[in-house]
Order: structure tokens, then sequence, then C-alpha cells
């Protein structure tokens, strides 16, 4: 047995379509196409300084990790690694080497913090504690059965809000950018993040291939987005919220279950079987919208934290 790690090539497709495979494998809950693997690779941020690792048993992809920081936050030195193993082909070491790679290559970008999102369970936490990260927060994974379940009723629209979909803002994006980049400096979690840079968004959440702009909800108040859910597919019946917010002035209103519960609908008319989010575990209002939805908890994640230095 040869056990080998290295850097994704991005442009090669059976490099992206095998580290696309092994999350899915490894993490079903997330969509992970040979695509939406480029195009992370091709498109982030250069101040990410992005390594995208795999490794290989004899020749075939067995496990991956990324290892970046987080640019975006104002907190500096922070690293996130996250690594997948295929779950037939734990326990050969890839996991240890993929870590090791991922350290060294941020610990040389200057990274003080490293951040890991580990499944909650026995082997995994072990694994992860072994290595000197001590666990933090939890998040959970929730799934939605579409081709059997039963959706609330459509709520009725409140007066001088009207719906419209991400499609409708293809001319001119910003109100979507701005409506983002206020929602996620609210979003519960252990890693601040501001959106700055307009461009930077276009290039990696606007033109996201697994982003779908008609199932893309936005509430609208005098012609301005105030609250939206955003939904990504990966044209095989699978649905997943990438984020769910409402401004801070219009809070409270049941806008962002009224753009979600729309996309739902939408995206079920479309064929869609199953639907995937994720909440932190203390964001409790969104929590509540998605039990009212139906979405039943499959899995825990917490998150593990290593000091470097």
């Amino acid at each position: 047995m040869t056990l080998t790690v290295r850097a994704l090539r991005p442009d090669v497709t059976a490099d992206t379509e095998g580290f696309a495979e092994v999350r899915r494998l490894a993490l079903p809950y997330i969509l992970s196409t040979s695509d939406s693997v480029r195009h992370l690779a091709n498109r982030v941020h250069p101040d990410a300084r992005l390594l995208p690792l795999v490794a290989e048993e004899d020749g075939e992809m067995i496990g991956t990790a990324q290892a970046y920081l987080a640019y975006d936050s104002p907190e500096p030195g922070l690293g996130c690694v996250n690594v997948f193993v295929r779950p037939d082909r734990t326990h050969r070491g890839a996991g240890g080497l993929l870590v090791q790679a991922a350290e060294e290559h941020l610990a040389a970008q200057g990274a003080t913090r490293l951040l890991s999102w580990v499944l909650d369970e026995p082997a995994n936490r072990a694994f992860a504690e072994r290595r000197g990260y001590s666990s933090s927060r939890c998040a959970l994974f929730l799934r939605l059965d579409l081709a059997n379940g039963t959706l609330p009723p459509l709520p009725d629209l409140p007066p001088g809000v009207e719906l419209r979909t991400a499609a409708d803002f293809m001319d001119d994006p910003r109100p979507l950018f701005e409506l983002d980049a206020e929602t996620v400096r609210d979003e519960p979690g252990d890693v601040a993040t501001e959106f700055t840079d307009y461009d930077a968004w276009v290039e990696q959440s606007w033109k996201h291939p697994l982003l779908n702009r008609e199932l893309t909800m936005a509430a609208v108040v005098d012609g301005r987005p105030v609250a939206f859910s955003v939904a990504y597919t990966d044209g095989h019946g699978h649905y997943a919220t990438a984020m769910t917010g409402t401004a801070r002035a219009y809070r409270g209103r049941g806008l962002a279950k009224l753009a979600k519960v729309h996309s739902l609908y939408r995206a079920r008319a479309a064929g869609v079987t199953e639907a995937f989010t994720g909440n932190d575990t203390g964001n409790d209002p969104m929590i509540a919208i998605n039990k009212w939805l139906g979405y039943e908890t499959c899995a825990t994640e917490v998150r593990y934290v290593r000091e470097l230095g």
C-alpha cells in the first residue's frame, strides 16, 4: 500500500470529480460537485491562501482536505482545516497525513489558531483530540424529505411585501450583496465574517455553480430585498440552503420564513426530492423555522480548535 498526499489539480476533471465524490460519501449533507470544487479552487479570494489537498492510496483518491485562512474575518490569524476520508477507507493514515500537510501550510501563512468542523462521532472526535484540538460549539445538519413529506401551508404575503427570485436581480445583484453582508455579520458562530468586497462576492457567491437563482427567494419592500433564502441545487434532486437571513430593521415579521417556505414549494415543483440545511445550535430562531418547515436533525458536528505556537 502506497499512501500519498498532494495538491488538488483543479483543471483536471478526474481530480475535481474524485474530490467531490469523497466529500459526498463522507458528508452527504453538503452538496458537492466537480464544478463546485473547481469553482472554489479557481475563484476563492487570493487572501484565503486556499490549499485543497487529496490523499491517494495506490492511485485511488480516498481523502481530501481544505486549508485556508479566514480572510474575511476581522480577527487575524484564523486558519480553517476540514478533512474528509471515505468512510470505507478510514484507519489507513490518510487523515493524519492530510492534517499534517494542511497545518504546515497554514502555519507558513501566519495562522495562529486553527478551526475544524468534525462530525460528532467518537472516532472523529478522538482523531481531533489526539492532534491537540479542543471541542468548542456545535452545529446541526437537518434534512427534509420533499418527496414524501408535507410542507406547511403557504402564509399570506404581508401588506407591502412582494416575493422575487434572485433571477430578478440579474442586471444588478448588488442589493442582494448588501443584504448578505448585513445578515452574515449577525450569524451565530465562533468566526465573525464581514463582506466588504462586492467584486469578490460576485465571483465567489453570485457565480457559484450550485446557486439556483430561480429557487432563491427574496422578500422585497419598496423595491429593496429585506429577507432572503439562498438555494443551492446539484441537478440530482438535492437542495441545500446556503443562507437565510433578514435585515435588522425587518426582523420579527416572519419574512425569512416566508422566503424559505416559498423556495421549498418551488423546489418541490421543480423535482427536488431532498433538502438539507445547517444551523448553529445557538441560532434558536432559525432552528424554530426549520422545525416548522418539517426538517429533522440528521447529524451533528463539533467545532474543534487548536492554538499554534
